[in-house]
C-alpha cells in the first residue's frame, strides 16, 4: 500500500512521528510541510487529494491542529472521500460504510492514539455491500 502524507505547521511534528512509525510497513510519500512555519493548510490537502484522484498514492492522512480544515479542503478534489476521524469506531466505519480515502487528524490527540487510529483506518476494508456501494456511488457522481 501507497500512503501519501501531509500537515500544516500545526502537524508538522505528529507527522514526521507518524512517518517514521509507517515507514516500516509501507510506502511513504509526504507532502508537506517541512517546518514549524506558518503555512496554508489547503495546499498540503489538495497535493494528498490530487494523489489520490491521479492513483499515485492508495490512501492519504492528513494532520493539522483539529483536522477540520484539512477534511474540508481534501473533500473538494472530485473523487475523494476524506473523513475527519477522532477515535477508533470512526476509523472503522468510515472506511466499511464510506469507503473513506483520506483520514484527517487532530494533532491535539496523543501519538500512540493517532497510531492506533490510522492502524485501523489502513486495516479495515470496504465492506462492498450493495447499500454501501450504492451510496458511495451517490457521493461520487453527484455534481459530475
Amino acid at each position: 500500500m501507497k500512503i501519501g502524507i501531509g500537515s500544516d505547521h500545526g502537524g508538522y511534528l505528529v507527522k514526521e512521528e507518524l512517518k517514521k512509525y509507517l515507514q516500516t510497513k509501507y510506502e511513504v510519500i509526504d507532502y508537506g510541510t517541512d517546518s514549524e512555519l506558518s503555512t496554508d493548510y489547503p495546499k498540503y490537502a489538495f497535493a494528498v487529494g490530487e494523489s489520490v484522484q491521479k492513483g499515485i498514492i492508495d490512501v492519504g492522512i492528513l494532520i493539522c491542529k483539529t483536522g477540520i480544515g484539512m477534511s474540508i479542503a481534501c473533500n473538494k478534489v472530485k473523487g475523494v472521500r476524506c473523513a475527519k476521524v477522532d477515535h477508533l469506531e470512526e476509523a472503522s466505519l468510515t472506511r466499511l460504510h464510506n469507503h473513506s480515502n483520506v483520514i484527517a487528524l487532530s494533532a491535539n490527540k496523543s501519538i500512540e492514539e493517532i497510531k492506533s487510529i490510522i492502524d485501523v483506518f489502513l486495516t479495515t476494508p470496504f465492506s462492498d455491500e450493495e447499500r454501501h456501494k450504492k451510496r458511495v456511488e451517490m457521493i461520487d457522481g453527484y455534481g459530475a
